[in-house]
C-alpha cells in the first residue's frame, strides 16, 4: 500500500511539509514574544534575556551533527518523530517548571534540539521525493515558511499573554504534538541514499569543508543567521520600547508581539522572489547584493525607535525584507553545491553554522544593549542594531575583495 506522500501531487506534498513545519515551530519565538514580561517577572538583565533566547539556537547547534547527521544512515522520519517530541517536552517542561534564568535556558534548548531534528530533515525528505527543477522552489517555499511558523508562534503567544506566560508555553506544546506523527504517516519509510560516497565518521565534515562552492553558501548562511535571528529574538522588545516612547498602546492586534509578528509574517515573501531572482540572474550576486543592502539598513533602524510607529513599522519591514531575501537561495545552492552521499553531513554544517551564529546574536544584542546604555536608550538599541549588520558588510566586503584580487 502507498503513503500518502507517494499519492499527492509535488505541490501538495510541498504544502504537507510546510504546514508540518508551522506545526512544530509554535513553540519558537514564545520566549521572544513574552520577553519583556519574562524579563521584568525574574529580575533578568538584557543580557540574561539574550541569553536565553540564544540558548535556544545552542540546542539546535548541539542537536544538529546527531540528527541531521543521523539523515544519512537511520530513516529520517524516526529523526522527525523524535524531534517534535523534544520540542513538546521542551514547551511543556517551560510551562510547568521553569523558576528562573537556569532551568529557562534548559527547556529553551530542548525546544531547539527539537527544531535542529525538523526543519533541515523536514528539506531532505522534500528534496529526496523531487528531482528536476521542482526542488529549488519546493526549498524556496519550505523555506519560506519558517517565517509563518515564526509568525504563528508569535501571535498565538500574544494571544495567551492576558492569561499568563504559563498558558502561552503550554499551548506552544500541541503543535508538534500533531507535526511529528503527521510526517512520520505520511511518508514511507526509506533507507537512507549514500550512494556515491562511503558514509564515513558520523561527525566527519572535511569532506564538506573541501567543497568550496558547499562552504561559500555555509558561510554566507552564518551571516544571514547572525542577522535574522539577533533581529527576531529582539523585535518584539524593540517594538515594545518604540511604543513606550510615543506612549501609544496598540491592543492585541498592533501591540509589540503583534507587530513583530506581521513583519515575519511578510518575510516569506522576499524569500521566495528572493530565489526567483536568484535562479534567472546568479546565485552570488543576488546574496551579496542583499547583504550589503540589509547590513547597510541595520545601521539605521535601531534609531528610529522615537519616530512614529507609522514610520517604525514600514523601516522594520524593509529592514526585515532585506535580511529575508538571501534565505532560499543560499540554502538552495547548499543542497545544489552538496555531495551525493554527503547531503546530511552539509545540511548538518549549514545548520550548526547558522545557527551557531544564531546562538551568538540575541546574547551580543543585549549586551551592546547593557554596554551602550540598557534598554531605554535610543543609542544602545541603534548600536545593538549595528551590530547585526555589520557581519554582512563584513562578508560582502570580503567577497568583493577576492573578487578584485589578480588570479595568478
Amino acid at each position: 500500500m502507498s503513503s500518502l506522500a507517494e499519492r499527492l501531487s509535488p505541490a501538495r506534498l510541498v504544502l504537507l511539509l510546510c504546514v508540518a513545519e508551522i506545526l512544530s515551530m509554535t513553540g519558537f519565538a514564545t520566549y521572544p514574544a513574552l520577553l519583556p514580561v519574562m524579563q521584568a517577572h525574574w529580575s533578568l538583565n538584557n543580557s540574561q534575556a539574550g541569553l536565553v533566547s540564544g540558548v535556544f539556537f545552542a540546542g539546535y547547534m548541539v542537536a544538529t551533527p546527531f540528527l541531521v547527521g543521523l539523515t544519512d544512515r537511520i530513516d529520517t522520519r524516526r529523526i522527525y518523530l523524535l524531534a517534535t517530541s523534544l520540542a513538546l517536552v521542551g514547551s511543556l517542561g517551560f510551562a510547568l517548571l521553569a523558576e528562573g534564568l537556569l532551568s529557562a535556558m534548559f527547556f529553551q534548548a530542548l525546544v531547539g534540539a527539537g527544531l535542529a531534528g525538523t526543519y533541515m530533515p523536514g528539506l531532505r525528505l522534500l528534496t529526496e521525493h523531487f528531482r528536476g527543477a521542482t526542488p529549488s522552489r519546493g526549498v524556496a517555499f519550505y523555506t519560506a515558511t519558517f517565517g509563518l511558523g515564526t509568525t504563528g508562534s508569535l501571535l498565538l503567544a500574544g494571544a495567551l499573554e492576558p492569561l499568563g506566560w504559563h498558558w502561552a508555553f503550554a499551548a506552544a506544546a500541541i503543535g508538534p504534538a500533531i507535526a511529528g506523527p503527521l510526517v512520520f504517516l505520511s511518508f514511507p519509510a526509506r533507507p537512507p541514499q549514500t550512494s556515491g560516497a562511503p558514509p564515513g565518521l558520523l561527525f566527519d565534515f572535511r569532506p564538506v569543508l573541501r567543497n568550496r562552492e558547499a562552504m561559500g553558501y555555509i558561510l554566507g548562511y552564518a551571516a544571514h543567521c547572525w542577522e535574522l535571528f539577533g533581529l527576531r529574538s529582539w523585535l518584539p522588545a524593540f517594538f515594545a520600547f518604540s511604543l513606550g516612547l510615543s506612549a501609544t498602546q496598540g491592543g492585541f492586534w498592533f501591540g509589540a508581539a503583534a507587530l513583530a509578528a506581521w513583519v515575519n509574517l511578510i518575510g516569506p515573501l522576499a524569500s521566495i522572489f528572493g530565489n526567483e531572482v536568484a535562479v534567472r540572474r546568479g546565485r552570488k550576486p543576488v546574496v551579496l547584493a542583499t547583504m550589503a543592502a540589509s547590513g547597510t539598513l541595520a545601521c539605521l533602524v535601531g534609531f528610529s525607535a522615537p519616530l512614529p510607529m507609522l514610520i517604525v513599522f514600514p523601516l522594520v519591514t524593509l529592514y526585515f525584507l532585506l535580511v529575508m531575501g538571501d534565505s532560499a537561495a543560499l540554502t538552495a545552492g547548499l543542497v545544489a553545491a552538496a555531495e551525493p552521499g554527503r547531503k546530511g553531513a552539509a545540511m548538518a554544517l549549514h545548520s550548526l553554522m547558522g545557527f551557531g551564529a544564531g546562538f551568538l546574536a540575541p546574547l551580543a544584542f543585549g549586551l551592546v544593549l547593557d554596554l551602550a546604555g540598557g534598554n531605554e536608550s535610543v543609542t544602545a538599541w541603534g548600536l545593538a542594531y549595528a551590530a547585526l549588520g555589520v557581519w554582512s558588510l563584513l562578508a560582502v566586503g570580503a567577497a568583493l575583495l577576492r573578487r578584485a584580487r589578480p588570479v595568478p
